[in-house]
């Protein structure tokens, strides 16, 4: 009886969480909002339209060598001298080079035409090539048209036509607990695996590291619990909509379900910049400066712990305001402190160099600038790097 009644309680529970059955009192409605067909919705949705990025390079062909001949020795010096070399050690000699499969991840199709996303990280080593592998089984090779040096971002382009795209969202209103869905090449071998979780944390600042990659730091990146395994860099982080809202880009390796994902935001302006000129074209201030927080601010007695603080390089000839940069014709100085840009603060969570990154060059950009203990508007019209 008790198990009975417990085990309808549980079906009746399980029925009504499938269905998320909410009462609104106003109206005495209910609306039923069934998550799992929109996550399957949107999982289909998506789906044709996330690669695997293979990564190959030639390697040396590394065989075995037995050493001399032993039937040659045995012809001329009997049975005994040829066993002799059959029993000694093989060594090991390159015989030429081979293509060798070294790595691999995850990507997305932004147009039908061939543009594809994925990290940086992912298409790193510019000696290697790059085949993009479709849902059908398809086979393209890539090249690697853009890497952003301030995100871990990469643009590919495949020869193909007619292709699935990933519709971009918007990720600036991103909301913690919400339902998001990873697709990826986990493991890099099992292609297109799904994995559901919420937005554990938004505006996280990061440092990943891989082998060869060293360290970068990222910032304003979300958090989430769904499941990011090995290969699935690159690939698309999606909301229940099936809209694109993350990049997928690091987990933490210490921990469950802590992964971190790029917000697509961050990658329009690349998108954008690769479709309508063919390359990526970056906003250029032209500073070299160092992060302010509580220590560096303790250990050099600033009056903020905060901002960007110009300073010189260590070879004579890096100067902290590049000649002829935008911030050089702008007026800015060395030890001046950049607290603001557009009204935002310049912090771990804001670098400069991410903010500034946001930008087009022409577009003219106010700084918040600390000089001599006097705050101070600066205004500076950004330009291309060269």
């Amino acid at each position: 009886m008790f198990g009975g009644a417990m085990g309808f309680l549980g079906g009746a529970l399980i029925s009504s969480r499938q269905g998320h059955k909410i009462f609104n009192s106003a109206d005495e409605n209910i609306r039923v909002v069934d998550e799992q067909s929109a996550v399957i919705s949107a999982v289909e949705k998506v789906s044709p339209a996330v690669v695997s990025v293979i990564v190959t390079k030639d390697l040396p062909k590394i065989e075995q060598n037995t050493g001399p001949d032993s039937e040659f020795f045995q012809q001329f010096f009997g049975n005994g001298f040829g066993d002799f070399f059959d029993q000694l050690p093989s060594q090991p000699q390159q015989n030429g080079t081979e293509k060798q499969e070294v790595g691999g991840g995850s990507g997305f199709i932004i147009s039908s035409d061939g543009y594809i996303v994925t990290n940086r990280h992912v298409v790193l080593d510019e000696d290697a090539d790059y085949t993009v592998l479709m849902n059908n089984e398809k086979k393209y090779p890539a090249k690697v048209l853009a890497r952003d040096p301030i995100n871990d971002l990469a643009i590919l382009k495949i020869d193909a036509k007619n292709l699935p795209v990933v519709s971009l969202g918007d990720s600036s209103n991103l909301k913690v607990g919400q339902d998001v869905i990873a697709i990826g090449n986990a493991l890099g071998e099992f292609r297109n695996t799904v994995s559901t979780g919420v937005i554990s944390g938004l505006s996280r600042s990061i440092t990943a590291q891989g082998d060869g990659l060293g360290s970068e730091r990222l910032s304003g990146v979300i958090q989430t619990d769904a499941s990011i395994n090995l290969g699935n860099s690159g690939g698309p982080l999606l909301n229940l909509e099936g809209q694109v809202i993350g990049i997928n880009t690091a987990i933490a390796q210490e921990a469950q379900n802590v992964g971190f994902a790029l917000p697509i935001n961050e990658a329009k302006n690349m998108i954008e910049s690769i479709k309508t000129t063919g390359k990526f074209v970056r906003p250029w201030l032209g500073v070299r400066y160092v992060l302010i927080d509580q220590q560096i601010a303790q250990d050099n007695k600033l009056s903020v712990d905060y901002g960007a603080l110009i300073v010189r390089g260590q070879k004579q000839t890096d100067l902290a305001v590049i000649p002829g940069s935008p911030a050089d014709k702008a007026g800015l100085r060395e030890n001046d402190i950049i607290l603001e840009v557009n009204g935002k603060k310049v912090d771990e969570n804001n670098p400069l160099a991410n903010q500034i990154s946001r930008f087009k060059p022409g577009e003219t950009v106010s700084l918040q600038v600390l000089r001599q203990g006097q705050k101070k508007d600066v205004n500076v019209k950004l330009e291309e790097m060269k």
